[in-house]
């Protein structure tokens, strides 16, 4: 990918412009053209791999995520091979939209792309054309979603019909529908699970938050948008922080394959008038995830995304990932609806947090701790509250990281007789530098966790119940680089021990670091226990805290 000279004046942190992501943008939807069938109304782009869904949808997803990127770009002459597509699509070269069916997902990025770029397609086509893109789409109005983020691809498919007219009793309804389905899965503080239970990841930005938004936007209701505007601002807060200072989002949940997706909701809140981020810091975080998959094999020589994280990667992927689903990614260059003079494009960058400071920030509803340090850029999620079980081991462990990938040997585990398994959750609190959880073993075993941080610094405590006395316990930490695990109580240096009768408690020093020469990991903590349930820590900073942990109660004292 050919990108324009770095402009470090403007960009000190990335060195990208408005330039850079247009170049990006350019570069993604030339060379999908040569994929297109003759009609263009499906992209099959090459590789082996096809979804669940088949062949047909594939194609279908390929048109709709590149159209998407075309509608953000506004560019013209793209738009007009797109039209065609249409046309030929909506005539019967599509699959029709059926229940839980792929073409829904679809279907919200095709209405998205035409309800951005009216003036430029939409208005443009014949009314023979409309007329039957249009009933394509109103299947989309009345069929069933999965119980999760789906629910608003009929609210996008529904505004969109509604804006132009088309059944708008029937489109209102499904956008009614599904915006109110979504309420029970908000839990405050700018949060959503992604459907029933306690599914925190991506799909908060670049789903929860991204369409009921823009919706309220692109409708011009002030109503709505001061609420999904509002829980957006709030939501980064907390989601600035998820970056690296390498530009790198932290590498946990699903669909990771989507990228610099991940820039969404930051481009929304600028585009919206509802962050708390600077320009600057906006563009900095947006340009810094960018940059990082661009510069690590994201595009292949083709100038195609490829199916992984850096380059191909099958660890990242799930059964519904076809060659075309990385373009989702599409998401990501929503800042291109702002024009060249909008500050978030003139400003010049600001750091991001991870370059402001060490921190430890608590996230209330997913029970997060995350743990940031300036010295070598590093975010560290302690995961104390967010599980999917049908997508371990991106949801499961006990810490995740921006320079880490969850590993088949269980990293960040504790195994109990070598169960390594950690299903219900259940979340004990969060504070000032901690982060506490319970979870149940697939073999019965009740384990109660809670994570102390100072620096890049961990102590750990694993407080193992219900299984018999001399059962084996081993706790693993961070895999990769700069990873280091130290045994303080009930593990020998292999970091293995056995429980007693009852209740035993299993703590080690942990740490993730980038710095080139840290001080010896045993110097970070003094870690006594006065009693099996209580432990006194000591950072080498002289700060002091006590903890108490009990069968599924944590209790955490003292501080600066």
């Amino acid at each position: 990918m050919q990108l324009p000279p770095d402009d470090r004046t403007l960009s000190p942190y990335t060195g990208c412009t408005r330039a850079h992501w247009e170049a990006a943008a350019d570069t993604l939807l030339a060379a999908v053209e040569p994929y297109a069938t003759d009609d263009r109304a499906l992209y099959h782009l090459p590789g082996d791999r096809q979804s669940w869904s088949g062949r047909l949808s594939d194609g279908l997803e390929g048109y709709a995520r590149t159209l998407l990127l075309a509608a953000f770009r506004r560019d013209e002459t793209a738009l007009e091979r797109y039209a065609d597509g249409l046309a030929a699509g909506a005539a019967g070269a599509w699959p029709r939209i059926t229940h839980r069916s792929q073409p829904l997902v679809e279907a919200a990025s095709i209405a998205l792309a035409l309800r951005l770029t009216r003036p430029l397609l939409w208005d443009r086509l014949d009314d023979a054309v409309r007329h039957r893109a249009a009933d394509w789409l109103a299947d989309a109005l009345t069929a069933e979603p999965w119980p999760c983020n789906w629910e608003l691809f009929p609210v996008t498919v529904g505004g969109f019909l509604a804006s132009v007219g088309y059944e708008p009793e029937a489109s209102r309804e499904a956008v009614d529908r599904g915006l109110h389905r979504i309420e029970k899965w908000y839990l405050g503080d700018g949060w959503y699970t992604d459907g029933d239970g306690r599914k925190f990841d991506y799909y908060n930005g670049w789903a929860m938050h991204l369409y009921p938004v823009l919706h309220a936007w692109l409708a011009d209701d002030q109503r709505l948008l001061d609420l999904y505007g509002g829980r957006l601002s709030r939501h980064l807060e907390d989601y600035a922080r998820l970056f690296g200072g390498d530009g790198a989002p932290l590498h946990q949940g699903r669909s990771l394959t989507y990228r610099f997706a991940t820039t969404a909701p930051l481009w929304l809140g600028a585009l919206t008038g509802r962050t708390p981020l600077s320009p600057g810091e906006t563009r900095r975080l947006a340009s810094g995830a960018l940059r990082y998959f661009l510069d690590r094999g994201a595009v292949d020589d083709r100038g195609l995304l490829t199916l992984g994280w850096h380059g191909p990667n099958p660890a990242v992927l799930q059964n519904y990932s076809g060659p075309a689903s990385p373009y989702w990614a599409a998401k990501g260059f929503l800042g291109l609806l702002l024009p060249a003079d909008h500050e978030v494009w003139t400003a010049p960058e600001e750091p991001a947090p991870v370059e402001r400071g060490d921190a430890a920030h608590p996230i209330g509803p997913p029970n997060w701790l995350l743990q940031s340090t300036t010295s070598d850029g590093v975010v560290r999620l302690h995961n104390h509250g967010s599980e999917d079980v049908r997508y371990d081991p991106y949801y499961t462990r006990l810490a995740y990281s921006t320079v880490t990938e969850p590993s088949a040997s269980y990293d960040n585990s504790v195994l109990v007789d070598d169960d390594p398994s950690r299903t219900s959750i259940e979340p004990l609190g969060v504070g000032d530098g901690w982060a506490a959880s319970r979870h149940m073993t697939s073999s019965g075993a009740r384990v109660t966790n809670v994570v102390l941080v100072r620096g890049a610094a961990e102590v750990r405590a694993h407080l193992v119940a219900g299984v018999p006395a001399g059962t084996p316990v081993r706790v693993t930490g961070w895999a990769g680089a700069g990873a280091e695990l130290h045994p303080v109580l009930g593990l020998d240096d292999g970091l293995a021990g056995k429980t007693g009768a009852g209740h035993t408690l299993f703590v080690a020093l942990a740490r993730l670091t980038g710095e080139p020469a840290p001080a010896p990991l045993s110097e970070t903590a003094a870690v006594t226990a006065a009693d099996p349930h209580l432990l006194a820590v000591r950072w080498a900073d002289g700060r002091e805290v006590r903890v108490r942990v009990e069968d599924g109660q944590v209790a955490v004292s003292g501080g600066d």
